[in-house]
């Protein structure tokens, strides 16, 4: 059984692995489930304020707090998930017994961001409810998931691409991937639906992709077909025009005119 001393001593080799440049992740990763499988084998609650009580909850938040940038840094979206989980329990029903970890709004900010990308909307509110009018005011690492959710809410797409390049942090770059893919799925779907054909250039323009390589790449994927004129041509908007062309619209208006009657007559 791990004692405090044999937990202390994986804590630091944990922390100076993960402060090299660059990061060695795999080894990073292995003294994680080293040091999370001797934190099962100490018991510790805040169940008094004595010094040393403390110092245990301060290393197994610091544990957790390594661990939930290493895993945005593998790019494991489960263990992020299953750190930040854990966290919120020393960032909130612990706050009494512990001073404020300088990384905590920076992490909470970033799971703002992570729900958001995942497009866990009435989540993203719960997280936000727990924080303080201040925070949410003032704190730059909660101000950029919560503009972006503005953004989306009002269908500014541009200003989503435009804020890739002013995330807060770093580690805030692998979730505004995530969302940005979403929101060019939602442009892209909202273009197959709106166009007949539309040009390369006009596509990179609206997908916000650099190229028109980019373009052709991105089309594979949602198996768009381009013409030998150089446009992408959609068969939706047809058929939608098909669809409405087709609608019985004089059997339509007797029988509009028809509950018309009806209602009059019960008036």
């Amino acid at each position: 059984m791990a004692s405090m001393k044999d937990v202390v001593s994986m804590y630091q080799n944990l922390k100076t692995e993960w402060a090299k440049k660059p990061t060695r992740l795999d080894k990073c990763g292995e003294l994680l489930n080293k040091i999370k499988v001797a934190l099962t084998q100490l018991t510790f609650l805040p169940s008094n304020n004595t010094a040393a009580n403390q110092k245990e909850l301060m290393l197994a938040r610091d544990v957790l707090e390594i661990g939930a940038q290493w895993a945005v840094a593998a790019k494991d979206v489960k263990a992020f998930e299953r750190f930040m989980s854990q966290l919120k329990c020393y960032y909130f029903d612990y706050k009494d017994h512990l001073p404020q970890s300088a990384f905590m709004y920076q992490l909470l900010g970033l799971n703002l961001l992570f729900l958001l990308s995942q497009n866990r909307v009435a989540e993203f509110h719960t997280e936000l409810e727990r924080l303080s009018v201040d925070i949410i005011r003032a704190d730059p690492y909660v101000r950029h998931p919560l503009a972006l959710e503005q953004y989306l809410m009002e269908g500014s797409y541009n200003k989503i691409f435009l804020a890739k390049d002013n995330v807060p942090a770093e580690s805030y770059t692998f979730f505004m991937d995530t969302l940005l893919d979403t929101v060019r799925g939602e442009i892209a779907a909202c273009i197959e639906k709106a166009y007949l054909c539309i040009s390369c250039a006009e596509a990179a323009r609206r997908l916000n992709l650099p190229s028109q390589q980019a373009v052709h790449e991105y089309g594979k994927k949602r198996n768009w077909v381009l013409g030998a004129d150089g446009c992408y041509h959609f068969n939706a908007a047809e058929e939608t025009c098909a669809a409405a062309a087709g609608l019985p619209s004089a059997e339509l208006a007797e029988q509009t005119i028809e509950y018309a009657r009806h209602l009059e007559m019960i008036v």
